[in-house]
């Protein structure tokens, strides 16, 4: 079938009746939710912290030739990480569809966190040279390579616990994670900031947030492995050809016979990712090198505007089952055509209330695709191919897109000595997510392709199988 929506309606063929219907324990769902969101966690804890120490990371690791050398050169080895994103995809994706969405997260994580662990044991280049910045891109592509399998995964695995008419609700915690991880990240590296002088924090006091992923490892690990598989994985696993089920799961056929939806999911992850880096990623450094501020309170007011939105992920997500995620996409995606300049004049001002004005606006914007991306991309595929199709599009995008953000702003920037030219970039992904936005059926209140219902209670699965049966 040509895409998720003929998936959709293939499986619909015949009327529905209850025993298509999956009814999940509403405690275990929970668990899932929670099992799935640490991994998104400690990824952003890592990000968080290397964005708002990517100064001290470029004096560590680089020559001392300029400041802005040493940060290009920081930012590329952020943004080279992504290009292995896809490679990570396209292996644990797979590999997730075949052997279980548990056992592949499990090791995602063990992975991320070696990684990350890794960057707080490197030598710097005054001890070790050359060797410094390489043994950093190794550690940062064990980062990428295993983030590749991690957030296709974990969406599919929240998507698939959660049921129909809470699942915007339920898969928002996933970037309630994402947030709680950055701002972590970003409240240890601020307190460093304050509490260690320049010389202390360059010679190791950069190391400990870096240090504290063994511990969150352990943690994340032991509560994905608690969990059994969702129940629509369940139901595909157990079916009588499992080999057609192997070869169906292969990127051949993802590729083949899945490429409409597969081009929605790369334009959706396109607008979301390009947001959130801009944020997350290069705000705190476009504050301190472009605008000039004082650094450690460049990295208060990013944190300040990551604080502030933060629950509001939830209830936008609460908001989607509602009202539906199309139209909040939507309208994130036409306000970063219209508000991206304004935003980055604003903060242009230089004054603390205009800096944060724009930030607020940035990241309004970015929430309105992080409480609705986790439920909406794992909708675009049936259940045999959900977990690698949206590690592959996922990854695809953010390693074209999302991870080169930062380094494109700056470079950008360097170019033209405009401050606001970033804003370009926010522009174009705005376009972007509106067509993506046009062509997408929208996903709320229903259950997933290749799928039947799924509910809490046998009295509301009842409910939903009358409602899928009447929408023939």
């Amino acid at each position: 079938m040509g895409s998720a929506d003929e998936e959709r309606d293939g499986q619909h063929e015949r009327k529905l009746d209850e025993s298509d219907a999956s009814v999940v324990d509403e405690r275990q769902a929970k668990r899932a939710v929670a099992a799935a969101a640490i991994g998104n966690t400690m990824e952003w804890f890592d990000f968080g912290v290397y964005s708002y120490i990517a100064v001290v990371i470029s004096q560590v690791f680089f020559p001392p030739t300029s400041s802005t050398a040493q940060l290009l050169s920081t930012f590329a080895t952020f943004a080279v990480a992504f290009l292995v994103r896809p490679l990570g995809g396209f292996f644990f994706g797979p590999l997730g569809d075949r052997i279980g969405r548990r056992t592949v997260l499990a090791i995602t994580m063990v992975t991320m966190a070696t990684g990350t662990l890794a960057i707080g044991l490197i030598p710097g280049y005054a001890t070790i040279g050359i060797w410094a910045p390489v043994l950093l891109l190794v550690a940062r592509l064990v980062q990428g390579f295993s983030t590749g399998g991690e957030y296709g995964g974990a969406a599919t695995f929240v998507a698939e616990y959660s049921p129909d008419r809470r699942r915007g609700f339920m898969a928002s915690w996933l970037e309630f994670g994402t947030l709680t991880g950055y701002s972590m990240g970003a409240a240890l590296v601020t307190v460093l900031t304050v509490a260690l002088s320049p010389a202390d924090l360059t010679s190791w006091g950069w190391r400990i947030p870096f240090l504290v992923a063994g511990p969150l490892g352990i943690v994340g690990l032991y509560l994905r492995f608690r969990l059994e598989e969702p129940p629509a994985y369940q139901k595909v696993s157990g079916d009588e050809q499992p080999q057609r089920a192997a070869t169906f799961r292969s990127l051949g056929t993802i590729f083949g016979q899945h490429w409409r939806p597969m081009l929605k999911c790369i334009g959706l992850v396109l607008v979301f990712n390009v947001t959130s880096y801009m944020l997350t990623a290069y705000m705190p450094t476009y504050l301190s090198v472009v605008l000039g501020f004082q650094h450690t309170s460049s990295l208060l007011l990013v944190l300040l505007t990551m604080v502030l939105v933060m629950g509001l992920i939830v209830a936008l997500g609460r908001f989607s089952d509602r009202i539906g995620r199309l139209p909040i996409a939507g309208l994130g995606s036409a306000a970063l055509i219209v508000l991206a300049f304004p935003a980055f004049l604003l903060m242009s001002l230089g004054s603390v209330p205009a800096v944060l004005g724009g930030l607020l606006v940035l990241g309004l914007m970015l929430i309105c695709f992080s409480s609705t991306m986790p439920a909406t991309l794992p909708a675009l595929f049936p259940t045999e191919v959900r977990y690698g199709a949206v590690s592959v599009g996922f990854n695809i995008s953010v390693a074209l897109f999302g991870g080169t953000t930062p380094l494109i702003a700056e470079a950008l920037v360097a170019a033209t000595g405009m401050p606001s030219v970033p804003a370009a970039v926010l522009v174009v992904a705005g376009v972007v997510g509106l067509v993506a936005v046009y062509f997408t059926r929208e996903p709320a209140g229903r259950s997933l392709p290749g799928s039947g219902p799924t509910a809490t209670t046998r009295r509301e699965a009842r409910e939903r199988v009358e409602e899928e049966n009447e929408e023939e």
